[in-house]
């Protein structure tokens, strides 16, 4: 059975991605699709620089503001919507191009993995909750080392959820996903926006908040912190003007802070594609953007021609 190709547009945040997957579609007569965990939900275009409807230029976005911002999204969810988008696109004969900066969500669906069954215990997640972050760190070091490796102690979340499900299941995150790689049905072609500088992606990143600032993002922020969704809390642009708007920090401070943790969550990106195996590196700031775009062009049509 022939695989369905994919094409991928990765990178760090304010690399360019939305515009380079507008372009390749429209060479390859494709849709995009969305893989950006926070560009799914309505009413916060702005600080998650979802694509305006000029910039997508006629092409077809999938899976983009279409959550009401109480509605949870996993990476399980991405990849059920993901799937049947990918069907309808090919269904209509075109080429999907998976666009975006959440690593996790893009890797699980490209490589085919399936999620733990393994139904939240709100009981042992509230023991669970009761202990500091070295206490849950070194319980995970003791039960699956594999994974704590690749965790920070910090990230609560992630280590919890590994340990979950090692209490629910008896297996370690680490035997799950190793049992969850199934042969996957596509066939990508997995392209990396990336920086030889970084300092230019940065210089980016900040006049991407200036920009956003000036398109209303303050107003944004304040609507949708009001509304009390915890979706708008955690979002980056949003949840750094919460001490601004209780009076507790400046506005400068505050817009500080947010291109400090945009670059942050730029260099977790980046760190995140690096491990990619099979990632074409495509660096802005060695090729340029118009030779990057034919670069990116070439390569998908020669990808979805049999040429590689």
């Amino acid at each position: 059975m022939d695989k369905t190709k994919l094409i991928v547009v990765a990178g760090p945040t304010a690399s360019g991605k939305t515009a380079l997957a507008v372009q390749i579609a429209k060479a390859v007569g494709g849709s995009v699709i969305c893989a950006d965990s926070m560009q799914v939900y309505k009413g916060m275009s702005i600080a998650t620089a979802a694509p305006a409807k000029q910039e997508m230029q006629g092409v077809p976005h999938m899976l983009n503001e279409f959550l009401e911002r109480s509605v949870s999204f996993s990476v399980s969810d991405f990849c059920d919507a993901a799937k049947d988008a990918v069907s309808q696109i090919t269904a209509a004969g075109s080429v999907p191009v998976i666009a975006g900066g959440t690593g996790l969500f893009i890797d699980s669906f490209v490589d085919n993995i399936s999620f733990s069954s393994a139904n939240p215990d709100e009981e042992l997640r509230a023991r669970l909750s009761a202990l500091d972050e070295d206490e849950l760190y070194s319980r995970l070091l003791q039960t699956d080392p594999a994974e704590a490796q690749k965790t920070h102690k910090n990230n609560k979340k992630r280590v919890m959820r590994a340990l979950e499900i090692y209490y629910s299941t008896g297996k370690t995150k680490t035997e799950q996903d190793l049992l969850s790689r199934q042969s996957s049905p596509y066939e990508t072609l997995y392209l990396v926006i990336g920086f030889k500088n970084r300092d230019l992606l940065y210089s980016r990143i900040n006049a991407r908040v200036d920009k956003m600032v000036a398109s209303g993002l303050i107003e944004e922020a304040k609507a949708n912190l009001a509304s009390g969704g915890k979706t708008a809390a955690q979002a980056i642009g949003h949840k750094e003007l919460a001490p601004y708007f209780a009076g507790e920090i400046s506005l400068e401070e505050a817009l500080e802070k947010i291109k400090r943790e945009t670059r942050r969550y730029a260099k977790r990106q980046i760190t995140w594609f690096k491990r990619r195996e099979n990632a074409v590196w495509l660096y802005a700031d060695e090729l340029g953007y118009d030779k990057l775009a034919e670069k990116a062009v070439n390569l998908s049509r020669d990808f979805i021609n049999g040429k590689q």
